[in-house]
């Protein structure tokens, strides 16, 4: 069922608010209505909270519906979209399904959303076997993040407690291209739902949304690369124990480092600060060695 507030003035917008993973719609509609203005009609979708550490389809279904009806209930108004952590993940199969209703959109805000795939989802189910939320985290989403931020304007917000994550969602695993960044210094996963500095961002974006630009510095295109063998993203806590083994002339440099269970880990710096950092799982640890022959 959907929570809806309808205040009495004539509607700007439409805001849809989503919750996340072991989650109800309480806190994130808070949110929304520190963003909403006297006219705006704010949809929260309640998932449930035992559902949300089941499957992500009949989750992404019941968005799909409700947008549906919002649609025909008012089909000239505009939308905005804000969700936290998985609540993103289920827009952007929605809207991926259906890119006729892109042009509604105003702007879509992700909030600590693991978009390359969460890696805490992969720890628990690696190999992607078992019909349960961990699988559906840990999938790699950036293409389809990526595909929409191309054509409409999208804010990714994440928060960083120290070593590049919000304590469940590493940094980069956010961060996805043409989408505007913006990073929380000190805030946690959970709190980004409805925090303050967070309602502060979203309000700026939407004063000037805009589709970013592509990076191609060195370090961003050398980036691109190890995101297309789907590394696992993590923080960057273990940096310091890597092995340099190639340094680019702008200072962007590449290392590496093996685990003692043999799991290989790749990072990226620029100017000695960690600005990637990644492992590769046993089954594909050949194609990282393949790709760093390749490049070096």
């Amino acid at each position: 069922m959907s929570n809806q507030f309808i205040p009495q003035e004539e509607q700007a917008f439409v805001l849809f608010a989503q919750h996340g993973w072991a989650d109800t719609f309480h806190d994130i509609a808070q949110l929304a209505k520190s963003l909403a203005y006297s006219n705006t009609i704010i949809y929260t979708p309640d998932l449930g909270w035992v559902n949300t550490w089941l499957e992500i389809a009949p989750l992404i279904i019941k968005v799909e519906n409700i947008a549906t009806e919002a649609i025909a209930k008012h089909p000239e108004l505009p939308w905005r979209i804000v969700a936290h952590s998985m609540g993103a993940l289920i827009w952007l199969e929605v809207l991926d399904r259906h890119p006729e209703w892109l042009p509604k959109i105003h702007s879509f805000a992700l909030v600590a959303s693991p978009v390359g795939g969460s890696d805490l989802g992969r720890l628990f189910d690696p190999f992607r076997w078992f019909p349960l939320m961990a699988r559906d985290l840990g999938k790699n989403r950036r293409s389809i993040a990526e595909a929409i931020a191309s054509k409409i304007p999208v804010l990714t917000v994440v928060g960083d407690i120290g070593n590049n994550t919000d304590g469940t969602v590493p940094v980069g695993c956010s961060q996805f291209a043409q989408a505007t960044f913006v990073r929380l210094d000190g805030i946690r996963h959970a709190p980004l739902k409805n925090h303050p500095r967070v309602a502060v961002t979203v309000r700026e974006f939407w004063g000037n949304p805009v589709i970013a630009p592509i990076q191609n510095d060195s370090a961003s295109l050398l980036i691109t690369k190890l995101r297309s063998l789907d590394l696992t993203e993590t923080d960057h806590q273990n940096f310091e124990k890597a092995k340099l083994i190639h340094t680019g002339s702008d200072d962007t440099k590449l290392w590496v480092w093996t685990n003692a269970l043999q799991v290989n880990h790749v990072f990226v710096s620029v100017c000695d600060r960690c600005v990637y950092s990644a492992y590769t799982g046993w089954q594909d640890k050949g194609k990282l060695a393949m790709m760093l022959k390749e490049l070096y």
